[in-house]
């Protein structure tokens, strides 16, 4: 999980997440839900829950099926979140006439903001962005090297490593990733491909090929072509590893052959386990980013507090932003979702 920096070691140190309130994320869908349809959508508002936990209660709420449940990404558990879910709820349904305006009872995990139809169901990435107001605390470092490196992230971007949480708690979804590849896709592959067994087969096949895209942007980076494409390719970016043959300029493929090579149980595994290859931009861009600066609760005009907005479109995570900021310490265990 050692991967490099793109822009020099942080300039900082700062408490990060220290209360739920410190991370706060807006999902902004960034098209309209029709008023009508046989998809109730929610926006709701969730603090310290993950958002499978969420879709569970509301399943058991509206008495439907889990697979009812639509939404379009996880969002932090230690956070304080507002984002999108839809019910699927078809004429007859005993919420039919359950409409933009209706009162929901408050439940303890979540509270909805508002309500509204659609005729699709929300599915994972369809949303433009995701809005982030972030407080760091204690701050410690130079505010003319932490502004000087803020001003550089808004012009430049940042590498989009895939965060740690992506990961899970230790690397422990890369651990039951090897041993899921190995066991359902490996020794077992010439009998054709098959389903993952397990229902967290999804998140470890995902947390697999995010690791791989990560060795490869961080390749990238140590050579200085991150943030600059090689030769005949269009835009820089690595590979989501899947089945199909990559249409990528000569260059870009050997390059990633030799990064990938002592990988190859991971990526022919991954060509049978039903994953299409797919690309992933190796700039992720800070949009609107903006900083505050704010008095600390313990009145230390050395290690001040430092609010943050930024917003990311879909897929992007915020601690890649941060983490060429400040070097970051929790006051909490785990890093899960």
């Amino acid at each position: 999980m050692d991967f490099p920096f793109a822009l020099g070691p942080p300039v900082a140190t700062a408490l990060f997440r220290t209360e739920l309130e410190d991370f706060q994320v807006d999902e902004e869908l960034g098209f309209p839900l029709l008023g009508e349809g046989e998809h109730l959508c929610l926006h709701v508002e969730k603090s310290g829950e993950n958002t499978r936990w969420v879709a569970q209660l509301l399943a058991e709420f509206f008495g439907v099926e889990e697979v009812a449940i639509g939404y379009c990404g996880l969002k932090d558990r230690r956070a304080v979140t507002r984002q999108w879910f839809s019910v699927h709820l078809p004429k007859g349904s005993a919420f039919d006439g359950l409409d933009n305006g209706a009162v929901l009872p408050e439940v303890a995990e979540y509270k909805v903001l508002s309500l509204n139809r659609h005729n699709k169901k929300l599915r994972r990435g369809v949303h433009q962005a995701n809005r982030f107001q972030i407080r760091l605390r204690q701050v410690a470092g130079e505010r003319e090297a932490i502004e000087a490196r803020l001003q550089k992230i808004a012009e430049q971007g940042v590498p989009n490593y895939f965060g740690e949480q992506r990961f899970g708690i230790n690397g422990s979804n890369l651990q039951q990733a090897d041993k899921l590849l190995a066991e359902q896709y490996g020794v077992n592959r010439q009998r054709g491909r098959r389903k993952s067994s397990s229902p967290k087969g999804g998140l470890y096949l995902s947390a697999a090929r995010s690791y791989l895209f990560n060795l490869v942007l961080a390749e990238r980076i140590r050579q200085g072509t991150w943030a600059n494409p090689l030769i005949e390719e269009a835009a820089p970016a690595g590979p989501m590893w899947g089945r199909g043959r990559s249409c990528e300029p000569t260059a870009v493929r050997e390059l990633e052959g030799r990064v990938l090579s002592t990988w190859q149980d991971w990526t022919n595994a991954l060509e049978f386990s039903g994953l299409k290859q797919e690309r992933r931009s190796l700039i992720l861009n800070p949009n609107q980013l903006s900083w505050q600066w704010m008095s600390s609760e313990n009145d230390c005009d050395s290690c001040p507090d430092l609010v943050l907005s930024f917003s990311l479109t879909s897929g992007g995570y915020a601690t890649s932003v941060l983490r060429e900021l400040s070097q970051l310490q929790t006051p909490w265990a785990s890093v899960g979702i």
